[in-house]
């Protein structure tokens, strides 16, 4: 094991005049990679066909089979960070961020010999691996950042959280190009595409695990002193088993699980939904492009609104999120009736910019509220919400629109109610945020 010993946290921390921004591009090559997740649903139409290979034919999985792979990954996201964020702080984010590696691109390679042998259990167990991949990987250089960030830790988290956001704007050409390359008479390519995706993601996400570095324990940034102090609404530090007892740790939990649940369910199925909204005008490469596209807002907005954050304050950033989207999620099904491809898309385009900016900015409101010290277990407790809202979003929108379309809606309305749906959680995170408190100094 002599030979791992580069991963242990003493040998990762920063010699003398080590320039702190060095670390942001070490957490974008672990995101930029994990953020590939958001693009599995250009996986979904494919894999309905694995075996008719042209159409859908007796024994292949439904659609309603293939969006679980998805749900799965993203429970497991939140489950593996849940489960792991103490031993991240305690090991450090070059361990964390190999495992992660290893887990992700093993994921790849069970789900690609999933799909090669047919088998739903060993694709979904693939995803299962895959999802421990996803949460090590995006807690392990949250908490390293705003450690060297302290004067912006909006700024800091957006930094690394954005590569996430962009990730599919990568994944989902490459993948898509992948499946055109190996596809032939008798398959869809999906699995050589998986197991090469698995090698070229190892690859790059290990450039992040030999850069990452922690501070020093004496470390502060030249002239951050008073200024980075006089925003801190919390001066003392929670521990993670503490914060889990508060009251605003759980408002920010259903902040978070509601925020995302509306996201995620319109990622999980960005490329179906826009293809049957627009059918005819829409075709599996441009509805690729619209997951790319959505993805390269998601990508702008998280360090856009977690930089913002940094002077209007975490809890005025929610407000605006949770306002603004409720009204562009009810305005959604009159631009898809109107037959406006271009404000659909522009629509989707600033809920994602807010979206994506939901995700940069909790780590710095958790910072903001219980303190630096254990701000990585605390975020990984936090990504419990984005476990359950996993399985919740992508649900709402796989399953209300085809009981509408089993009930005769045609399929260019069948996701109308789910996007009131969508609306009306946001209603309830701006109620969540609202009553968000700041933590009495006696109960840390």
């Amino acid at each position: 094991m002599s030979a791992l010993s580069f991963l242990d946290r003493e040998r990762t921390v920063a010699p003398p005049g080590y320039s702190r921004w060095l670390v942001p591009p070490a957490a974008l090559a672990i995101h930029l990679c994990i953020g590939q997740g958001y693009s599995l649903s250009v996986f979904n139409l494919p894999m309905s066909r694995l075996l008719g290979i042209t159409a859908p034919a007796p024994g292949d999985w439904p659609l309603t089979t293939t969006v679980w792979m998805f749900n799965i990954a993203f429970a497991v996201l939140g489950l593996s960070a849940f489960a792991w964020g103490k031993w991240l702080e305690r090991v450090g984010p070059r361990k964390a961020m190999f495992v992660a590696a290893v887990c992700f691109a093993g994921g790849f390679f069970i789900a690609a010999a999933g799909v090669a042998v047919h088998s739903l259990a060993v694709l979904y167990a693939g995803f299962v691996l895959y999802g421990v991949g996803l949460g090590l990987g995006y807690i392990s250089p949250v908490s390293t950042l705003i450690k060297w960030f302290p004067d912006r830790p909006g700024m800091a988290t957006g930094m690394a959280i954005m590569g996430f956001g962009g990730g599919a704007m990568i994944g989902s050409p490459l993948a898509q190009n992948l499946m055109d390359h190996y596809k032939g008479p008798a398959s869809v390519g999906v699995a050589s595409t998986l197991a090469t995706m698995g090698a070229i993601y190892f690859a790059f996400m290990m450039f992040g695990v030999v850069l990452v570095r922690v501070p020093p324990p004496s470390f502060h940034p030249h002239g951050a002193g008073a200024a980075a102090q006089a925003k801190l609404v919390q001066t003392a530090s929670m521990t993670a088993d503490r914060a889990l007892k508060t009251p605003q740790f759980w408002l920010l939990w259903a902040v978070l699980f509601l925020n995302v649940t509306a996201g995620i369910g319109v990622l999980s199925q960005a490329s179906p939904m826009i293809q049957e909204t627009f059918q005819g005008r829409v075709n599996a490469i441009a509805a690729a492009g619209f997951v790319g596209f959505i993805s390269i807002f998601n990508l702008f907005g998280r360090f856009l609104w977690s930089s913002i954050s940094d002077f209007i304050g975490r809890k005025t950033t929610y407000a605006i999120y949770f306002a603004l989207g409720t009204l562009l999620y009810c305005a959604v099904p009159t631009l898809g009736r109107l037959g406006s491809v271009t404000l659909f898309v522009a629509a989707f385009c600033v809920i994602f910019t807010m979206y994506g900016g939901g995700f940069a900015t909790i780590p710095a409101y958790l910072r903001d509220l219980f303190g630096v010290e254990q701000v990585g277990a605390i975020h990984g407790r936090l990504l419990t919400a984005w476990s359950a809202a996993a399985l919740v979003g992508p649900s709402i929108l796989t399953y209300v629109p085809e009981y509408q379309v089993r009930h005769g809606v045609p399929k260019a309305e069948a996701y109308t109610i789910t996007m009131y749906v969508m609306a009306s959680l946001l209603v309830g995170g701006l109620v969540c945020n609202a009553l968000v408190k700041p933590i009495d100094a006696n109960t840390t």
